[in-house]
This record gives structure tokens, C-alpha cells and sequence, in this order.
């Protein structure tokens, strides 16, 4: 920790507080979203497809909005995106904790989903312009707050939950409302980048605010590099999200409770606290950047490999708690080795001028390939129960690691991941 805290101290006062902003996201939303379905159900009694229609309204309204919050931040500046979605997610937050009307709900779970298509892609845009050329070591850092935020949110809300679940809305409400305000007075409206003359110039003023959106977009989807990389890509998020569905439900299968599955995330947060930075360093050290993207994506393929060799040898349950374990450690790790070069490796794709509009594709991109492979994965565990291959779903999920780690490697060795040299205007 103590080198976590040096490398911290060695940035500049505007990306200590976009990680510090991030920690603090992650702590308010997972104060309540764990919890926000038990209560749906209990406390707002609800049907079934009424909790799945606000659930689901909230992911669609984030992920179907981070192309056009990206594109607000290159126009109007990251700052004012940051604060807004700040902003929009504590009247969110603060409209679930007191209203249990359907209607209301549903206008909730939309301004929270929203709030985050307008952060996310504006903060990394922010971080990465500002970290210049040391945007791997900015992100490392990044991430480690970022696991630091889920690591306690859950135990600040199941703490909060005693006092009632308005109160854990109303806190966590309170919580972005403060960073809104922390954004406001101590961010500087435009990141001075450390990175080069040029891409400070850019930075400068919001990237074709005297462009069509619709050529910024073009130029996104039309960059075969970008696109073919986010494409190798999708199948990461996929992996990554097992760990809030599959593996949850391994965990509730084998008799492990909630506190099972909140052993798997504490695990997992505790992996990344510790071990981001330095994990970084040592794949710096030795690998490119897309060397160590394509080798952490192949560290989580084969973290399904053990959930498919003691299903298919159809070893006794308790064997299947130390692989449940074993596969969430690799799981983790290898994310742990990707993230910090993939963001780099999207903003020096990007050419520091239109990175929040690839961040809000790119991350377009990585929700419809975590609902692609939700539906994938629920279809072959169906199947395999059907047909008695109960490894099937592990296997194509060790099968899609190691294809996606295959397909970065060789964009890798043909010099499609290379910084660009040069921006048309």
C-alpha cells in the first residue's frame, strides 16, 4: 500500500481527485444497489417484471447513453459532465429512497443510469489528457481506487440498512451531491496534459465544437483499429461480469449464502486494492501494452478452467468451493493486468481530441457484449443441464478468453494498438 500511496502522491492535484471522485462513486452506488432489489420487492411490492423493468431501465439508460455523454464531454468540457452526472445521480439516488410509486421508480432508475453515461466517459477522458504519458500508472492507481469504492459500499449500506433503506438512498444521495461539489471547487475546468505542446493545445478547448457530431461519430466507428480493437475486446466484459452473475450463483448453489458472495467481492476488492499498482509496474516492466492486455485476457479465460474440470469430472461439491475461489482470484487478476493499458492504449487511440467519444463507444461496445454473453451464458448452462454437459458454459467462457487474448495479440504484432502520430482536423 505504501507504494500505491507514493505513486498517488506523485500526480498532479487534478488526478488525485478524479481517483479519489472515483472511490467515492463506487462507495455511494454500492451503498444501495445491492440492495435496492430486496427492497423493491419488500419494501416498494413489486412484481417480478416490475423490479426487472427498473433494473433493467437503469442499465439500458447508461450504457445506451455513453456515446452521447462522451460526445457532450469533448464539446462541453469534462468538468461540467463530471459535476452533472454527479449531480443527476444524487437526485436519482435520493428519488429511490422516497418514493415506492412504479412511475416514480422508473424516472429514477433512468436519471441514475444517465448520470453515469455522463461521468464515466468524461472522467477518463479528464484523467487520461491530464496523466499524459503516464496515463498506465494513472489508471493503475485509478483502478485501485475504484475497487476501494466496491470494496466498502456494500458494508457502509448493509451498516446503513439498520436505519431503514431511506436512509441509505438519502446517504448515498448525499455522498455524489458532495462530489459534485468537491468537482466544482477544486477541478479545473480544462486538464493541463503532461503529455506534449500539442495534446495540452488540445485539450484546450472541446474537441470539434465546430464539427457535426455526426462527422466526430463517423470518425469513431470508422477507425477499423478502435473498432476492430473494442470488438477483441467485448468478450472481457462478458468474462468480467461473471462475477456478478455465474459465479454468484455457484456460490448460492453450493450453500454460501449472502455471505458467500460477499466473500467473492471482498476478495476481489481486496486483490485490487493491493495488488493494481504493483501488478502494473511489473507488466511495464516486462511486456507492451498490448502484450499485457492480451495476457491478462488469457489469465481470465483460464480462470473458468477449474469450474469446468471439476464439473466435467463431476468431483464432490466441496471441491468445487476452492475453484469457485481460485477461478474469482485469476478473474480478478487478470482484469487487473488489462485495465490500466487498455484505457491507455483507448486514449492514445483516440489522439487526445476525441477521447470521451471513444470511451462512450467503446464502453457502448462493452455493454452490449456483457448482454450478449448474459444471454450466451444462460443459454448454454440450459443446454448443459439439459443434455448432462454441465461444463459447458465454464468451457465457452475459457474459450472466449483465450479467443479474445488471440485476437489483441495479433492486432498487437501488426501495429494496430501504436499511439497515433497524427489527428485530421
Amino acid at each position: 500500500m505504501r507504494g500505491t500511496l507514493r505513486e498517488f502522491r506523485s500526480f498532479d492535484r487534478p488526478v488525485r481527485l478524479l481517483q479519489i471522485n472515483q472511490a467515492g462513486i463506487n462507495l455511494g452506488f454500492y451503498m444501495l444497489m445491492p440492495y435496492l432489489a430486496q427492497h423493491l420487492s419488500a419494501g416498494a411490492g413489486l412484481a417480478g417484471w416490475a423490479i426487472g423493468l427498473v433494473l433493467g431501465l437503469r442499465n439500458l439508460s447508461q450504457q445506451g447513453m455513453f456515446l452521447i455523454g462522451g460526445t457532450l464531454a469533448d464539446r462541453l468540457g469534462h468538468k461540467p459532465m463530471i459535476m452533472a452526472g454527479c449531480v443527476l445521480r444524487s437526485a436519482g439516488f435520493a428519488l429511490f429512497g422516497v418514493s415506492t410509486s412504479l412511475p416514480l421508480l422508473v424516472v429514477a432508475a433512468a436519471v441514475t443510469g444517465l448520470a453515469g453515461a455522463l461521468f464515466n466517459p468524461a472522467a477518463r477522458a479528464y484523467l487520461a489528457v491530464a496523466a499524459g504519458e503516464r496515463k498506465v500508472a494513472a489508471f493503475a492507481v485509478f483502478n485501485v481506487f475504484y475497487q476501494g469504492g466496491i470494496l466498502l459500499g456494500p458494508i457502509v449500506g448493509l451498516v446503513l440498512l439498520g436505519t431503514g433503506f431511506a436512509a441509505v438512498c438519502l446517504s448515498a444521495a448525499a455522498v455524489f451531491g458532495v462530489l459534485a461539489v468537491l468537482q466544482g471547487l477544486c477541478l479545473p475546468s480544462r486538464p493541463a496534459s503532461a503529455a506534449s505542446p500539442a495534446s495540452a493545445a488540445s485539450a484546450a478547448s472541446p474537441a470539434g465544437a465546430a464539427r457535426p457530431v455526426s462527422r466526430d461519430w463517423r470518425q469513431a466507428f470508422g477507425d477499423r483499429a478502435f473498432v476492430s480493437f473494442a470488438a477483441a475486446m467485448i468478450a472481457s466484459y462478458a468474462l468480467s461480469y461473471q462475477m456478478y452473475l455465474t459465479l454468484p450463483l455457484e456460490v448460492q448453489r453450493l450453500g454460501g449464502g449472502q455471505t458467500g458472495v460477499m466473500a467473492l467481492y471482498v476478495i476481489s476488492g481486496l486483490l485490487g486494492v493491493a495488488g493494481q499498482v504493483r501488478l502494473a509496474a511489473w507488466c511495464a516492466r516486462r511486456w507492451s501494452r498490448g502484450q499485457a492486455i492480451g495476457r491478462g485476457l488469457a489469465l481470465t479465460g483460464l480462470a473458468f478452467v477449474p469450474l469446468a474440470v471439476v464439473t466435467w469430472l463431476r468431483l464432490p461439491a466441496w471441491w468445487a468451493v476452492p475453484a469457485v475461489l481460485l477461478c474469482t482470484v485469476l478473474l480478478t487478476t487478470g482484469t487487473l493486468a488489462a485495465f490500466p493499458f487498455e484505457m491507455a492504449t483507448i486514449a492514445d487511440m483516440a489522439g487526445d481530441r476525441l477521447i470521451g467519444t471513444y470511451y462512450g463507444l467503446y464502453n457502448l461496445l462493452s455493454g452490449a457484449g456483457i448482454l450478449l454473453g448474459n444471454l450466451l451464458t444462460g443459454a448454454l448452462a440450459d443446454v448443459g443441464r439439459a443434455c448432462g454437459w454441465t461444463a459447458l458454459p465454464w468451457l465457452a467462457l475459457a474459450a472466449a478468453g483465450l479467443l479474445s487474448a488471440g485476437a489483441v495479440v495479433r492486432l498487437d504484432r501488426r501495429g494496430r494498438l501504436s499511439p497515433v502520430t497524427a489527428v485530421a482536423t
